[in-house]
């Protein structure tokens, strides 16, 4: 037994790593109570609530569903886990890897309208990125007559006629996103994932590794919120307006490497509306959608807080306008933002030929009604 091992066995046996846990977590809540976050009742409250769920899926990814040996694929991230302005057009889900081991993805592709997988090295809480180290999206796949398709993960090139996600040593992660332009009418693709250069079945608990793993949990949450208050707070400097984000800052963070992102926060009083209008280039895909000053998406279950290529109205000439306004002014694409008076957004094109700036204007309602009305 090593000395890290032997230290971690005391930690077990004495409370210390439950200790430390505890202490972390109560050392995240800082990113909610400090003086640049609004002191609104909603934010605080909101903020709370964000610790518990990014609490929950760290326990999910780093002790539950932790065995890069014997993997298998959790949504960690959906309507009631948000993170790092999540895409309410998507379904996420991740698996842990090693990328020293090989594996293969099997499944059936549905008709989900895109399908993406990405490998990632590192993780929020340890090095304070999420690094994409290998991607491969569904049409650029062999898949057969029938829907079904295999990958193979691995650090070498596998060679001609795969279908190769690549992977470094450093690999600890896969991540499938599916987008849904009609999510109601699509059929998300069914995915499976084994280990196929070894052992499969699951390691019985070491309780060396359950100090890894609490202390890697309890860092991801630390770590995790601290980031992404970091780029909210950033958005003040452009509030009502949407720059592009750099586009090396998203990739660091996870962020799909085929996406141009637009961030920046809003704030709209009650006799206010926000016009952001845009004329899509040719692109896969693009969406508009609000969230809370936490970088979660709004709740898209209850409320129409997002838009996107499929179900915007176009205006005569192709371009869109979508309205944010705290009631309906009696327009198409109008967006809610359910109470909040300030938060943040985000505009995204896929594969676009172009990445024109959307443009944004922030009128009185009693205005806006006006100018409809013409």
């Amino acid at each position: 037994m090593s000395q890290d091992e032997a230290k971690a066995l005391e930690r077990v046996v004495d409370g210390r790593s439950w200790e430390e846990f505890c202490d972390t977590l109560k050392a995240a809540g800082a990113a909610v109570l400090a003086d640049d976050t609004p002191s609104d009742p909603l934010v605080r409250a909101e903020g709370w609530r964000y610790l518990s769920r990014l609490t929950r899926a760290a326990l999910d990814t780093f002790v539950e569903a932790s065995d890069a040996q014997a993997p298998s694929f959790q949504q960690t991230t959906g309507p009631t886990i948000k993170m790092g302005m999540d895409n309410p057009d998507n379904v996420y889900l991740n698996a842990p890897v090693n990328g020293t081991y090989e594996y293969r993805i099997t499944g059936q592709r549905g008709t989900v309208y895109y399908l993406g997988f990405g490998t990632q090295a590192g993780n929020y809480g340890a090095t304070g990125s999420l690094d994409t180290t290998g991607y491969l999206e569904a049409k650029d796949m062999r898949i057969e007559a029938d829907g079904s398709f295999a990958i193979h993960l691995s650090s070498k090139d596998p060679g001609p006629g795969v279908n190769w996600l690549p992977m470094k040593p450093e690999t600890r992660m896969v991540q499938i996103r599916q987008t849904r332009i009609h999510a109601r009418s699509e059929v998300l693709a069914s995915v499976q994932i084994e280990r196929t250069d070894g052992p499969g079945t699951p390691r019985p608990l070491e309780p060396a590794r359950l100090d890894r793993m609490l202390q890697g949990a309890a860092r991801f949450v630390m770590g995790c919120s601290g980031l992404f208050k970091s780029w909210a707070d950033g958005f003040q400097a452009h509030v009502n307006e949407l720059p592009r984000f750099p586009h090396e800052k998203a990739f660091a963070a996870g962020g799909d490497p085929n996406i141009a992102y637009y961030h920046s926060a809003f704030r709209i009083q009650p006799d206010e509306a926000l016009v952001i209008e845009a004329t899509p280039p040719e692109c896969d895909y693009w969406n508009f959608q609000l969230a809370n000053y936490w970088l979660e998406s709004l709740d898209y279950r209850y409320h129409d807080i997002h838009v996107n290529k499929g179900t915007a109205v176009t205006l005569a000439d192709g371009s869109v306008r979508v309205v944010v306004a705290h009631e309906d002014p009696g327009c198409d694409n109008w967006l809610d933002p359910c109470g909040h008076v300030e938060g943040t957004m985000c505009w995204r094109w896929i594969r676009a030929k172009e990445h024109p700036e959307p443009r944004c204007r922030l009128v009185k309602l009693s205005e806006l009604r006006e100018e409809l009305a013409r």
